[in-house]
């Protein structure tokens, strides 16, 4: 693995990050926003971190942390359309992306532990 830019794991975190600062922009749940901005910034920078540590052990660690950050994301998401802070369409095209993530990220904890 070369770089953590190159994963397309990462890749997608940093779509996600990007689409829920997008929809949050105007939100005036101070609380919330920072909340769900947090857990998804946390995602791709903890794959990132990990990825660099130079450790296995390490980097899985990461990964989990990035795997339950994104669980806690899909959370928020749901909470968001209860809210009224998103719609319908945007919760279930970012808790699809969670999923992939999740799914994704499991893949290569699964990878690393078996090299």
């Amino acid at each position: 693995m070369a770089f953590f830019e190159d994963l397309e794991v990462w890749q997608d975190a940093k779509t996600l990050t990007l689409s829920i600062y997008q929809m949050m922009k105007n939100n005036n749940d101070y609380g919330f926003r920072d909340q769900i901005q947090r857990a998804a910034v946390s995602i791709m920078n903890n794959i990132a971190e990990g990825s660099e540590s130079g450790s296995d052990a390490t980097n899985i660690r990461f990964l989990h942390i990035a795997r339950g950050s994104c669980a806690e994301t899909r959370s928020m998401l749901y909470l968001c359309t209860d809210l009224g802070y998103c719609s319908t369409e945007q919760q279930t095209q970012l808790i699809g992306l969670t999923r992939k993530i999740s799914s994704y990220l499991n893949r290569l904890i699964a990878y690393i532990k078996t090299r």
